[in-house]
């Protein structure tokens, strides 16, 4: 059975369609309530989590319940310039290797939580994101996929003002501010997917959809990415690859257009599910 890992009002939880199951409570103790701790014992948590029915359930699934599945991540990777189609509409040649930036572990928020817009110039991208489950340096391409707990939806939010105020230009904090980096509803395990190569994934900004691809436009598939980066560092549980946009992005259309307040951004993944995130003013 695939694992749907949730954390909910900050509780570890599986979503089991409707209803959920309190993690601690069903484990009677085995496993904290800490999403986190789960990710830390991915193998033996996952083979537990297997064995979950309707029985075990503890409570209904209440969507605005529900938090970044991975809250606290030590690790959160950007990949630049990752789908084909992306590179062509950006008039950018295709990397001969992945583009890495990093996203400051501060900015991951829950599906359903605000995005606050610190400029007129703030921007959506729509990602597959991957979390590790497994420790691990130096990982074989062939190996990469038993490192991985499982995806998620996510979205890189970029403040271009931010990001392009200079030359050259800099990625990580424009788009590492607080809330740029909601994730959810759910962590799936990758037993879920009837062709891990091929999703299915859009974004929908005031009703109108922006972006919409398939995660076989990738450049870079997650075996070679999670290969590429524990090359160079150790992998951590809970550590998470925002893996790329598809095409379609604000700041390369003609004209070019930007989130506003009160827009709500509504982003999906085949077999993962779908966020909303309203778009508020940031404080002055």
């Amino acid at each position: 059975m695939s694992i749907r890992f949730a954390n909910v009002a900050g509780r570890a939880s599986l979503l089991l369609g409707d209803a959920l199951v309190d993690v601690a409570r069903a484990s009677h103790g085995r496993f904290s309530d800490d999403p986190m701790a789960a990710l830390s014992a991915w193998d033996a948590f996952a083979e537990w989590a297997r064995g979950r029915g309707p029985g075990d359930a503890t409570g209904p699934r209440a969507p605005a319940d529900l938090r970044p599945p991975v809250p606290r991540p030590s690790k959160v990777f950007g990949i630049g310039m990752n789908y084909r189609e992306h590179a062509a509409e950006a008039k950018l040649e295709v990397p001969t290797s992945p583009v890495v930036f990093t996203k400051f572990p501060s900015c991951i928020s829950g599906p359903f939580d605000e995005v606050e817009l610190f400029s007129d110039r703030v921007d959506w991208e729509v990602e597959l994101v991957v979390a590790i489950g497994r420790r691990g340096r130096r990982i074989a391409e062939a190996d990469a996929l038993a490192h991985v707990a499982g995806y998620t939806v996510g979205q890189d939010i970029s403040d271009r003002r931010m990001q392009f105020a200079d030359r050259p230009p800099q990625f990580s904090l424009g788009k590492s501010l607080d809330g740029y980096g909601p994730t959810g509803p759910a962590l799936v395990s990758l037993d879920a997917f009837a062709n891990l190569n091929d999703l299915a994934l859009s974004c929908d900004v005031a009703g109108e959809r922006m972006q919409r691809g398939r995660t076989g436009d990738m450049i870079f598939g997650v075996p070679a990415l999670v290969a590429y980066l524990s090359k160079w560092c150790t992998l951590e549980p809970g550590d998470l690859i925002f893996t790329g946009t598809p095409a379609g992005v604000g700041s390369t259309r003609d004209p070019r257009r930007y989130l506003a307040p009160g827009e709500e951004i509504v982003s999906a993944i085949e077999g993962i599910g779908t966020m909303r995130n309203r778009c508020v003013a940031a404080p002055a």
